[in-house]
């Protein structure tokens, strides 16, 4: 499914198998998550998209044929996230933050994604899956759960947690809150109660609209709606020394707030890709949690469908699509 020059939408196309080259693998896609990133891609809301480009960064797929200087069994499951290659020798690189390296080149962006039968990927950059997550359940760990996982980290010990839009991101980041011992909050978009319902069955100790002001101080925040008017929302929510984090990569601007809301040592900031070290981390506690995903399946060539549906708030959970 390629998205092509002038077009939000996508269009099914055939294509030669790809040959993998050095360092890379050829792998079966098995099943690949739908992301609010690809929405934000095929909505033009993204800088510099190059087109024809295939969408899709949560993918699980199957070694099928590896290019030179790569030594996988065939069949090897392994996960594709977003960040599909950095330079490795930037400063960046070298002091453990390659999602910021500005050589960077991202799967389903710059390099064809999952939305496809067949894949290719850098082998370096590919992460191992548990044996004990299903395809379609363990492709929305590979940013959904990844990002959320980054952006908890990045709240530091904070024991009640805002969740402001709640998704497959937030859906996840849950239970590994729960699972630390910290209580959650969801806020929704005003007058959603299935969001709100979702949320307290995953374990939050409290769902409301996202205008309404919160239970209880905050000691965090993270935004995952790309909303810029939740930023100072969620700043007003959190107590001194608390920290907002915005967990999109693409946000509509934030407006002017008053600098009341920001003193007392809180904090803003953003969350930007992954990095593999947080992938390999993750994954590793995901099976021990365990965390279950909520997921609905899409054929492949439903694509559109699923993303019409992510666009209008329709989706509970993750759209996972299967070849």
């Amino acid at each position: 499914m390629v998205l092509e020059a002038g077009s939000r939408r996508l269009v099914a196309r055939d294509r030669p198998t790809p040959v993998p080259g050095a360092g890379e693998v050829l792998l079966r896609v098995r099943a690949c998550a739908v992301c609010r990133t690809d929405l934000h891609l095929v909505d033009r809301e993204l800088p510099d998209v190059r087109t024809p480009v295939v969408p899709g960064h949560e993918i699980v797929g199957e070694v099928a044929a590896c290019g030179a200087g790569v030594a996988l069994a065939a069949g090897t499951r392994l996960g594709v996230p977003w960040l599909g290659s950095a330079c490795g020798s930037c400063d960046f690189c070298s002091s453990g933050r390659e999602n910021l390296c500005d050589q960077a080149r991202f799967t389903g962006y710059q390099l064809d994604g999952g939305y496809a039968d067949q894949v290719i990927a850098r082998a370096d950059f590919c992460l191992p899956l548990p044996e004990q997550l299903e395809d379609a359940h363990a492709a929305p760990l590979l940013c959904a759960g990844l990002i959320g996982f980054r952006a908890l980290r990045m709240c530091g010990q904070a024991r009640r947690l805002g969740l402001y839009g709640f998704g497959a991101a937030a859906h996840l980041v849950t239970q590994v809150a729960r699972y630390q011992g910290r209580d959650c909050y969801a806020f929704v978009r005003p007058g959603d109660e299935r969001a709100a319902a979702f949320a307290r069955a995953t374990g939050c100790v409290w769902a409301g609209d996202s205008d309404a002001p919160a239970p209880a101080e905050l000691d965090a925040a993270i935004l995952f709606a790309p909303v810029g008017a939740l930023v100072p929302a969620a700043l007003a929510a959190v107590r001194k020394g608390g920290t907002v984090v915005c967990g999109g990569i693409h946000m509509s601007d934030i407006p002017s707030f008053r600098y009341s809301l920001l003193w007392g040592e809180r904090c803003v900031r953003s969350v930007a890709n992954l990095t593999r070290a947080d992938g390999l981390e993750f994954l590793r506690l995901a099976p021990q949690i365990p965390i279950r995903t909520q997921v609905e399946t899409f054929p492949l060539a439903e694509a559109n469908t699923a993303l019409d549906r992510l666009r209008a708030g329709e989706l509970t959970g993750a759209a996972v699509l299967v070849p």
